[in-house]
């Protein structure tokens, strides 16, 4: 059984809309997709329309948080999907995005990148504004030859000459709003230091203190000293340890798959996110 718990679509900024996603996921090989796009749920209903035959969807998101000016991602499994307050932050978040977005186009301008606000948000299409879109338009407007070079200090990567910080949770009580929800949250690529920061293990303790459920150890931005280092903090605290793809589509490679979560740790996570409170 292979379970890929990290994915995403144009509901927000992965390139493939929901249903090519769990197309690609079984062709894949995977048995069970969560499909986890940036503070949103949206492309939730179109991917189970889609969903082929063997294939089995969960319900997720990855949640938008911030702590000590350090951006959080909160993977965030949702069997009952969201309680009313989670939803209203969810919108919060998703409307400062476009504000962000705005306001990094107008100074990327000002740095003489020829980029459009309404380049980015066709890019969207609709979905939750990341900076991978305004990445994808600086592209286009022969700034950077591929998206990934957006993501530095020139740029927009964070501290960067563009970046523009944004509306997000307090881990702590994001937690408390999945947990109330009925779900489950598991920390996003903890050790992926390329992105900026890695959260010191005190931090990942106080926030299983508050209901943290676990911690994504097996994913592509991990080396293998990494994933060691991670699974024994997380058999340390007692976290579930799961692995997931972070696919993006064109963006990273369609990657679907690279990295699973075993069953075992999967039936755990999903016993934790069905139970009373979760």
């Amino acid at each position: 059984m292979r379970i890929d718990l990290h994915s995403h679509s144009t509901a927000s900024d992965g390139t493939d809309p929901p249903a090519e996603v769990m197309r690609r996921a079984r062709a894949a090989g995977l048995d069970v997709i969560a499909l986890t796009d940036h503070d949103t749920l949206a492309g939730q209903d179109q991917a189970r329309q889609a969903l082929p035959e063997g294939l089995s969807l969960i319900t997720g998101m990855e949640l938008s948080a911030r702590l000590d000016s350090h951006s959080v991602h909160m993977l965030s499994y949702l069997p009952g999907g969201a309680s009313p307050e989670l939803a209203a932050e969810c919108q919060a978040i998703r409307d400062d995005r476009v504000r962000r977005g705005q306001a990094t186009v107008e100074r990327l301008r000002d740095l003489g990148v020829d980029v459009t606000w309404e380049q980015v948000a066709a890019l969207a299409a609709g979905g939750s504004v990341g900076r991978p879109h305004i990445a994808r338009a600086m592209v286009e407007a022969g700034a950077i030859a591929t998206p990934r070079e957006a993501f530095s200090p020139d740029w927009i990567g964070t501290g960067g000459r563009a970046y523009m910080s944004r509306y997000a949770l307090d881990p702590a009580r994001a937690i408390g709003l999945v947990r109330a929800s009925g779900g489950a949250v598991v920390l996003a690529h903890p050790g992926a230091i390329s992105r900026g920061w890695r959260m010191p293990d005190e931090t990942v303790a106080a926030l299983t203190q508050a209901g943290l459920a676990g911690l994504e150890v097996d994913h592509p931005d991990h080396d293998q000293a990494e994933r060691a280092r991670l699974r024994g903090l997380a058999a340390e605290l007692n976290l579930v340890a799961t692995g997931g793809s972070d696919d993006h589509g064109d963006l990273t490679g369609h990657r679907l798959g690279v990295d699973t979560t075993s069953p075992a740790v999967f039936e755990q996570l999903m016993a934790l996110a069905a139970g009373p409170g979760a």
